[in-house]
């Protein structure tokens, strides 16, 4: 069982990973984690050249927390079973640079005074890799580094064909596809992801109404469209993707590994048959 971490404070999160850098990877920078974390923070919070705070509801820092925990941890196992390619103190700064940033497409600039972020649904991936890239050179990243990031971050973008992103090496793709599987099941293992489910609509609401790559037609009919097809969104997309697509990395969250049990994949589950528990109480239309 992972030490419990409470993801609605960053300082936490924060501890937890500098606790997992320190421990596979001695040698690496020891203010690292400190720095990367004050940077997201910052940056969520409109401290950051002419961005806003974060106003997007349900993409807040809290869900950056939850992948960037999950994240950290999946290296963590990766690291602790000596998989090849090895894992280096280099590339999960890396890694963790591009879970934290993954994101930050929902950030809107100063002026930018209608709606929330979420209206840049359709389109965050690609203004995430564009804020990493310019938050990462404006800290002396080299553009190969950049460049490793924003094909880490693509890898969140639900209908990418992550077969076709240039990674540099066999490694970088492996940890791309740790940040996919990572910011899925970081969330839907939360607690409380059944109940901020209305939130995520209000987001997918939001955008179908947006220019900003419009959805037509709209997702989901309704909040209640949404939480009825959550149960298969996970059986029918979620587990096959983070099973092919994503190499069956999650295993590397299995304690001890390989053959033990998987908290995240357990709370998910859970999640889904409270849910299902719910659409059974409510009443006939």
């Amino acid at each position: 069982m992972f030490r419990p971490v409470d993801t609605r404070d960053r300082h936490a999160v924060e501890n937890e990973i500098q606790s997992i850098y320190r421990t596979h990877f001695p040698q690496g920078k020891s203010a690292f984690v400190a720095m990367a974390f004050g940077w997201v923070a910052d940056c969520f919070a409109g401290k950051f050249r002419d961005y806003q705070a974060i106003d997007a509801r349900y993409h807040d820092l809290e869900h950056t927390m939850q992948g960037t925990l999950c994240m950290a941890r999946l290296m963590a196992g990766y690291a602790a079973a000596a998989a090849e390619p090895v894992l280096d103190a280099r590339r999960f700064e890396l890694g963790l640079l591009a879970i934290l940033l993954h994101d930050t497409g929902y950030l809107k600039l100063r002026g930018d005074d209608e709606g929330t972020g979420a209206k840049y649904t359709l389109i965050h991936v690609g203004r995430s890799a564009d804020f990493a890239e310019m938050l990462l050179g404006e800290k002396g990243y080299s553009p190969t580094d950049i460049a490793t990031v924003r094909q880490m971050i693509r890898c969140t973008g639900v209908n990418t064909d992550v077969t076709a992103l240039n990674f540099a090496g066999t490694l970088e793709r492996k940890l791309g596809f740790a940040l996919g599987t990572a910011d899925l099941l970081g969330q839907m293992a939360a607690p409380d992801y059944i109940e901020k489910l209305p939130v995520l609509y209000l987001e997918f609401a939001e955008s179908a109404r947006s220019p900003y790559g419009r959805m037509s037609p709209p997702p989901f009919a309704s909040q209640e469209d949404l939480t009825r097809r959550t149960p298969a969104f996970w059986e029918k997309f979620v587990l096959p993707k983070i099973n092919v697509q994503f190499e069956g990395l999650y295993q590397f969250l299995n304690s001890p590994y390989p053959d033990g049990p998987n908290e995240y994949l357990d709370r998910v589950e859970v999640n889904i048959a409270r849910l299902r528990e719910r659409l059974k109480e409510q009443p006939a239309c």
